[in-house]
């Protein structure tokens, strides 16, 4: 499949790049000529970095790849650190940005005899917006401390650095092997020589409230100028001297691997086995110009088609390779440590990668629909990944890190994500196992039973409540066990996943365990109050919390969010929750209030993740800057309202998913591609309300930002070539859907099946100015 897959690379890099040179072209000032971009040159790596988080902003990194290296402004935490777009002080050059994991912090300097000893406590460098450059795959900028150069690339698991030193000054390099870093306090750093022009060593990420035990990084690196001294200095520091009469450029290649190194050494060697650093920049473009090609836009601005590629590049960061080139990877799983194995395929290369993930809570409206279309090889991989997990440790996660489990946010968010891989026809995987694997996660002793972050307890979720009385109790009645122990947000989230177990249990013909969990989909009814018209907690006596309000934030109730937003959490049953408020009119018209004063607000809890706390923000009956009410606009459409989901659709786009600023983006909670993905969806105007996890799962129609929309399918996972939506006169202001066809057959409802989309063809809208 390797092979094939390449072919495909350099043939959607080819005809995407030809189609580029008519469909995305800027003007430059003055007289100059229209100029073609490819889709990595269109993507601003700088959106919303002044909010960024340790895992959040991506330089010279591959998609996916295991290091991504880049430069850090910021140090202190997992929240308000790594690249900080308004913090003028590099603080290093680190090549682990992941969830919960960082590692091997570096960074250039100039010094003389005199200061080699202060200079390890004392290196921190300004730099200037001005003499910086950031696209995909590189990142170039100076220190003006130093009077150096510095630029960075990589390849999938080898992070290659570039300096161009001043002429006069002692050259070395500060390893920061102590301390905090991101997410982790760093501990046991060491270092060696290796001859004359490498080093080698490791470290250990110690444990997190999230992540529970040590995870070591070992590097291998080799420099193109022989090292004459390596120095220990305080707090984990070392420092590597290079000789006074060498050319002033300095060429590093730092490979990483979380089991030996060994295995960093062999994956440097494997994957950089030469010293041209301008060849692998322009290979990492090329490799995102191959990716970000898969769809093609036509139209809309130079703004719209920049934030579009931002938003897709976003959608293929975060989460990262964990297993070396030779398929060995961590597994913490268990009591000890060990360094597992990926089986190999028939040529001895491993089957598929393993991964380090935050959650997948809120991927069934995001990666589920956008990587199930357009990088399905992506999706095979994360599902036998997230499978090995449960062969070694006996679960399911749902937020791997280090090769162990975090239990990060709630439920059993794989399933849906798994569930619809296997409806889509994507994963090969034995589908019974996968199906006792995620089953085991809907029982007691299982994932979905652990709340928050805990590590000790299986009752901090409240599942055993959920099974005997049908709700989650708020507050816990054991106790604290952890975050997120909100009670109804537990209650929609668990009946939703076990609707989306339940269709899995019926393809394979497992009629006792459909009606089992069928009716377990139902306990969302049992947190709706009749009386308030909304969600509501409820005691374990079964009392309705009192005081109530909809739009407390928190110690609410709910995770992440409020009364009003979460309440339209049941993409599982939308006609019952319309029921339960009194029919689809009334339903509609709730919606429609929430959306109308979500609008004031511009759609979001402010610009930040942390905002959303703040006593107005807090109180936003739609919130788009978060996962948990996301699916809502396609509420509508699922109602009968086509037209409202279409308006409303187009003012999100443009109030949340529409600029291009250091300063805005996400509202700070980019969850690893899963905001970025929501954004591109929405302007490619698909969505799975189900997170495609039904039998030929359907896709709901919007109108798209753009007059055409081209996708390249993979063909090694669907049988057609391509698949196209056109929307003429989308640019001159035609907003709503007055017809729809694809490949000449009329679709009334306005959605389409995967099956159909698969074998290609086209989408063709026919949009009208007005509603009526």
């Amino acid at each position: 499949m390797r092979a094939t897959l390449n072919l495909f690379s350099l043939f959607i890099f080819i005809v995407s790049g030809s189609l580029l040179l008519s469909c995305n072209r800027r003007t430059e000032v003055g007289d100059a000529p229209i100029t073609a971009l490819s889709p990595s040159e269109l993507v601003y790596p700088f959106l919303d970095a002044a909010n960024s988080r340790w895992f959040f902003f991506n330089s010279a990194t591959r998609p996916f790849g295991m290091v991504n290296l880049s430069p850090d402004t910021q140090i202190g935490g997992a929240w308000g650190s790594g690249y900080r777009y308004n913090t003028d002080t590099i603080k290093g050059l680190s090549h682990i940005h992941a969830w919960q994991l960082s590692g091997l912090s570096v960074l250039p300097v100039v010094y003389s005899d005199e200061n080699s000893a202060s200079v390890m406590a004392d290196y921190y460098s300004a730099f200037k917006h001005e003499s910086e450059v950031a696209a995909p795959g590189y990142h170039r900028l100076h220190l003006d401390r130093y009077g150096l150069d510095v630029e960075l690339t990589s390849t999938t698991r080898v992070g290659f650095h570039r300096y161009r030193f001043p002429e006069t000054g002692r050259r070395g390099l500060v390893l920061n092997m102590g301390g905090t870093l991101g997410p982790s306090d760093i501990k046991d750093g060491t270092v060696k020589l290796e001859g004359e022009k490498g080093f080698s060593g490791s470290l250990v990420n110690a444990p997190t409230r999230r992540r529970p035990k040590d995870s070591p990084v070992f590097f291998y690196v080799e420099t193109s100028e022989a090292i004459v001294d390596l120095e220990p200095g305080p707090d984990g520091k070392f420092l590597l001297t290079f000789a006074d009469n060498a050319a002033s450029e300095l060429l590093m290649k730092v490979g990483i691997s979380y089991t030996s190194v060994e295995n960093a050494r062999q994956n440097l060697q494997t994957e950089l086995d030469h010293w041209d650093f301008d060849a692998v920049k322009e290979a990492s473009a090329d490799h995102w110009d191959e990716m970000l090609g898969r769809i093609e836009i036509s139209g809309g601005t130079e703004t719209q088609q920049r934030r579009f590629y931002t938003d897709l590049w976003h959608a293929l960061q975060g989460r990262r390779i964990i297993s070396d080139v030779n398929g060995a990877y961590p597994d913490n799983t268990g009591a000890t440590f060990r360094i597992g194995q990926i089986p190999l395929d028939a040529a001895g290369k491993p089957r598929f990668n393993h991964y380090n993930s935050d959650s997948f809570w809120g991927a069934q409206w995001t990666i589920n629909t956008l990587w199930g279309l357009v990088y399905p090889e992506i999706y095979d991989e994360f599902v036998q990944s997230l499978l090995q997990y449960y062969h070694d440790g006996g679960l399911v996660p749902r937020g791997p890190s280090g090769g162990n489990y975090t239990h990060v946010m709630t439920g059993a968010s794989s399933t849906p994500f798994v569930v619809s891989a296997y409806q889509k026809g994507i994963t090969d995987v034995d589908p019974e196992m996968a199906y006792q694997a995620l089953k085991k996660n809907h029982m007691p002793g299982g994932t979905m039973g652990r709340a928050g972050y805990e590590h000790d307890t299986e009752i901090g979720g409240g599942l055993e409540d959920y099974i005997n009385k049908g709700y989650v109790p708020y507050p816990n009645p054991n106790g604290n066990y952890g975050f997120h122990q909100d009670g109804p947000s537990l209650t929609m989230e668990y009946a939703y996943q076990d609707w989306t177990l339940a269709q899995m249990a019926k393809a394979l013909g497992k009629t006792d365990d459909y009606n089992y969990f069928m009716e377990r989909s139902k306990n969302y009814k049992n947190t709706f109050d009749p009386e308030v018209g909304w969600m509501r907690p409820r005691n374990a006596a079964g009392e309705w919390q009192d005081p109530y309000s909809p739009y407390q934030y928190q110690r609410s109730g709910f995770n992440e969010s409020n009364g009003a937003q979460s309440t339209w959490f049941v993409p599982q049953d939308l006609e019952g929750l319309a029921e339960l408020m009194g029919g689809k009119e009334q339903a509609i018209a709730k919606l429609q209030q929430q959306f109308e004063k979500a609008s004031e607000l511009g759609f979001t809890s402010g610009n930040s993740h942390e905002k959303e706390a703040h006593p107005e923000y807090s109180e936003i009956p739609i919130n788009y800057g978060n996962q948990p009410s996301i699916q809502t606009l396609f509420v509508f459409q699922s109602l009968g309202r086509p037209e409202l989901t279409q308006f409303w659709t187009a003012q999100v786009i443009d109030s949340v998913y529409g600029g291009l600023s250091p300063e805005t983006g996400y509202s700070g909670d980019e969850d690893q591609g899963l905001m970025g993905s929501l954004a591109v969806l929405l302007k490619m105007g698909l969505f799975q309300m189900s997170g495609g996890t039904e039998e030929n799962p359907a896709y709901l129609i919007s109108t798209p930002l753009f007059e055409r929309v081209k996708v390249h399918l993979h063909p090694d996972y669907f049988p057609g070539k391509t698949f196209e939506i056109t929307a003429p006169g989308r640019d001159a202001g035609k907003l709503y859907i007055g017809s729809a066809a694809f490949d000449g057959k009329t679709l009334p409802d306005l959605s389409l099946r995967h099956q159909d989309i698969i074998r290609g063809g086209t989408l063709a809208l026919d949009l009208k100015e007005n509603r009526e």
